[in-house]
């Protein structure tokens, strides 16, 4: 069997380039990292260094099926992105768009008990402990007003 080669792929609803490597292409996708990739890769034994473009799609759907229940191949729990969920207690891996509204949600719950990661977040304040002296300051810039000099003033 021949490999054809594709220049973009459809892989969990996200477009990927074929003229990336397999595990720098799988970690377009959100939800899926580069260490999750090369367990996907172990798994499925395929070459990480291969472009993604030679994927057939059987491949393409085995790399699906592993995302989505990644527990069920062996892939160890500490590699999820969702440990012990919030409501249900169990361990889960999210992607694409299911991920980003599980994030949303956790900002919103911990704005409603107004924790101190909720009121940063309401506030539109850095969240994880940095400083913001001078970092993080939105709004217009405001410059520091310059000294008149001599020649300026005989004008």
């Amino acid at each position: 069997m021949e490999r054809v080669f594709r220049h973009v792929i459809r892989i969990l609803e996200t477009d990927v380039s074929g003229e990336l490597s397999l595990l720098y292409g799988l970690s377009e996708i959100k939800g899926v990292g580069y260490n999750l990739a090369q367990a996907i890769c172990r798994v499925l034994n395929l070459d990480p260094h291969m472009k993604v473009g030679y994927l057939t799609d059987s491949e393409i759907e085995s790399i699906e099926k592993i995302v989505k229940e990644p527990s069920s191949f062996g892939i160890p729990s500490w590699m999820f992105n969702r440990r012990r969920d919030y409501s249900t207690g169990q361990d889960m891996h999210l992607y694409g768009a299911q991920l980003i509204y599980y994030v949303k949600e956790d900002i919103e719950r911990e704005k409603r008990i107004k924790s101190w990661r909720g009121i940063r977040h309401a506030l539109g304040l850095k969240v994880r402990g940095q400083k913001t002296r001078t970092t993080g300051r939105t709004g217009i810039t405001v410059g520091v007003k310059r000294k008149k000099t001599a020649r300026q003033e005989k004008k």
